[in-house]
């Protein structure tokens, strides 16, 4: 029975471990250990060096003949929730009623939660404040709307100063 030899996975795609993938490749075809590899790596790359389990898979390939550097093309499910549909979907959700939580815009979509927080965050720029999703960025139109408005109230307070001894507030929850 033959035993596959998983892919490496790392964090992310950093130039960082590019560059330590290729010294690996390099450490092999001089001949070092996979052992005196991963010890170089730590030299060199400090805390950011890669594991001792991704080193030696890294160096057993490249011991194999592999040469590419990059990692290989997966199969596997594609992604089928990040639509343009369904972001979509979410945006119109979230604008009719931002008191909506991740995971009740999630169930109403039909689409996992991490796919929602991710559209929420990533695609829609949008960040949670006091439960409710909001725009990141206030855009010119908001700012300009918003400055008119205060401009109206404080002409109201200096026609009729009594105004605002006579303003109640209070809370829409």
């Amino acid at each position: 029975m033959s035993r596959r030899v998983r892919e490496p996975r790392h964090a992310n795609g950093s130039t960082e471990h590019r560059a330590a993938v290729c010294h690996l490749l390099f450490c092999v075809k001089l001949g070092d250990s996979a052992t005196t590899t991963h010890e170089k790596l730590q030299q060199a790359f400090g805390d950011d060096a890669m594991s001792r389990a991704q080193a030696f898979r890294w160096h057993k390939m490249f011991s194999e003949g592999r040469t590419i550097v990059e990692d290989k093309e997966r199969s596997g499910r594609p992604s089928t929730t990040r639509t343009s549909d369904n972001t979509a979907r979410v945006r119109e959700l979230i604008r009719s009623d931002r008191r909506l939580t991740v995971n009740m815009t999630a169930d109403k979509v039909n689409v996992n939660r991490e796919a929602v927080h991710r559209i929420l965050t990533e695609e829609l720029g949008m960040k949670k404040i006091c439960a409710k999703m909001v725009p990141r960025n206030l855009t010119e139109q908001g700012r300009d709307a918003g400055v008119r408005i205060c401009a109206e109230l404080l002409e109201q307070v200096e026609a009729n100063p009594e105004l605002m001894e006579r303003v109640i507030t209070g809370d829409e929850s």
